[in-house]
């Protein structure tokens, strides 16, 4: 194990509670010592559940280490039932009791509750938490769903499908969810059951009766749904609808499933493809973007980010192990090298040698933009309170390439505000002493000429920059490279650095930069 100040996923066993806390009457208890109750904060804080998660936890301490810790856990899966009275009880062990061997499964069995009992076997020190809610998932999903009625079957009946994937703490599940539901049903396709999320347990008894299923989350629904194409023959979405193109290809895969039409009208409210080609798509041309999340939501930003915006994807990568196949895959098509890691220290210095202009990742990536001083837009968890609006903010269908457009484009464009706030500082007009043009002469001003004085005293501020390891920078030079406008600066300072490099000097001044600029513009 590696000690880090902040990590992309917790253990397994949090994702065991994204899934329990997703769903109606499903009840987890966790065999784990006092001091592994935090996760409760991750959905009473951060998603901002209006109850607390339905987990019970056995909390012993250390000095119960000595005597019966089994007991302990027995009469907490005893008192859980009695006041909760779930349809259903997951149990396991955290990273810490997992130690004690102490077998979750077999004590809560011999208590013969007359429900269900689904124990969880989530190796804490080999897997992660999206594991553990796709794990998780699969044995509820394994342990209840019943075969489909062969009469009912056999009768006509509107195509129909179940929707899996969506959790708690899920990166804008609840819109996705939604968005996707509207547009199954334009389709003329009846949703059965969505799960895990707002599912009950006799939902999930349900899942074999429908015609198919719609994978949203493959880190989450595609071990369940592969096992239920193979018991029940139901066939699975393989296309996730993140951006025009995107939805289009999956509407074609979903009515190629139900032998249905695609009906007229599907793309009346969709706005970015205008957007994007409007006046906008000179300024937005080009614009070098890094993306780092997880595997699903990566791969689909990076097509949404190169076929529709026109963005040139510099590198990406996922912190998501089990779907590195697919990551790799996508940057052979983009022509990078795939980032593969859970170290954000390491995504850091990725980002550092290649200079972006946005970066689209999760919140650590955006506190990672922060101290860089680049546009960034969150595309994938983890994340944090800000990315549970309380407005409908979809990210999959046309609603959510909408949602897309304005999400990216408005980091680059409040860029493009500062560095003209920057660029005219120095103007007699638009000075910070200045006072504001809507408020007449109401307010008294300092003078242009000692707002100039104490503008030439200030110092511009410092790109915060990775350093090239063959030529410094000078303070002047690196001055003058700051009132370049940001979106063209990071290709200056490399073209600056290639020519020092070619001309084999140290240090980069003044006079290598404009030198190097006329060197190019040859």
């Amino acid at each position: 194990m590696q000690l880090t100040l902040w990590t992309y996923e917790g253990p397994p066993h949090v994702g065991a509670m994204r899934v329990a806390t997703a769903m109606t009457n499903v009840h987890y208890v966790l065999h784990a010592p006092q001091g592994d109750t935090y996760a409760d904060l991750l959905f009473t804080m951060i998603e901002r559940l209006p109850r607390r998660p339905p987990v019970t936890y056995s909390t012993f301490q250390a000095r119960d280490l000595g005597g019966d810790t089994a007991q302990l856990f027995k009469e907490a899966v005893a008192n859980a039932f009695d006041r909760f009275q779930p349809q259903a009880v997951l149990v396991g062990s955290s990273c810490t009791a997992e130690l004690i061997q102490d077998d979750p499964g077999g004590l809560a069995r011999a208590l013969n509750l007359p429900v269900p009992v689904i124990p969880l076997e989530l190796p804490a020190y080999q897997r992660k938490e999206n594991w553990g809610a796709s794990e998780t998932f699969y044995q509820l999903v394994r342990n209840l769903v019943k075969p489909a009625d062969k009469d009912l079957s056999a009768a006509p009946h509107k195509p129909s499908c179940n929707i899996l994937g969506p959790t708690a703490l899920g990166f804008r599940h609840r819109d996705d969810v939604r968005e996707i539901s509207q547009l199954l049903q334009a389709l003329g396709i009846e949703v059965k059951v969505i799960a895990p999320l707002n599912a009950s347990v006799e939902d999930i008894r349900k899942l074999a009766q429908a015609d198919f299923n719609v994978v949203l989350y493959p880190e989450i629904a595609n071990t369940t749904a592969q096992w239920l194409e193979r018991q029940f023959n139901q066939p699975y979405t393989r296309t996730i609808p993140i951006g025009v193109s995107a939805t289009r290809e999956f509407i074609r895969e979903v009515t190629s499933l139900s032998e249905l039409p695609i009906p007229v009208g599907l793309e009346d409210d969709m706005h970015s493809v205008w957007y994007s080609r409007s006046v906008d798509s000179t300024y937005l041309t080009g614009k070098r973007v890094f993306l780092f999340g997880d595997a699903t939501h990566v791969v689909a930003a990076a097509r949404f980010a190169s076929e529709e915006m026109g963005f040139e994807v510099v590198g990406l990568g996922t912190y998501s192990r089990e779907f590195a196949r697919e990551v790799r895959e996508a940057a052979k098509k983009y022509q990078v090298e795939p980032l593969i890691t859970d170290d954000y220290l390491a995504v850091e210095e990725q980002i550092k040698h290649l200079h972006p202009e946005l970066i689209l990742g999760t919140q650590m990536e955006r506190h990672i933009a922060k101290r860089l001083n680049i546009p960034c837009a969150v595309i994938s968890a983890p994340v944090h309170i800000q990315d549970f609006p309380a407005r409908y903010a979809p990210q999959m269908g046309f609603e959510g390439a909408n949602v897309l457009f304005d999400t990216w484009v408005h980091p680059l464009m409040m860029g493009l505000e500062e560095h003209l706030l920057g660029m005219f500082r120095e103007d007699f007009e638009f000075h910070d002493g200045a006072a504001p043009s809507h408020l007449g002469s109401s307010r008294v001003a300092e003078t242009p000429v000692t707002a100039l004085r104490e503008v030439a005293q200030t110092e511009l501020p410092k790109p915060i920059t990775a350093q090239p390891a063959s030529s410094a920078w000078s303070i002047e030079a690196e001055k003058e490279l700051g009132k370049i406008p940001f979106f063209v600066r990071g290709k200056a300072r490399r073209n600056t650095e290639r020519y020092a490099l070619e001309q084999g000097l140290s240090t980069i001044t003044v006079e290598t930069l404009y030198d190097a600029k006329a060197h190019f513009s040859r």
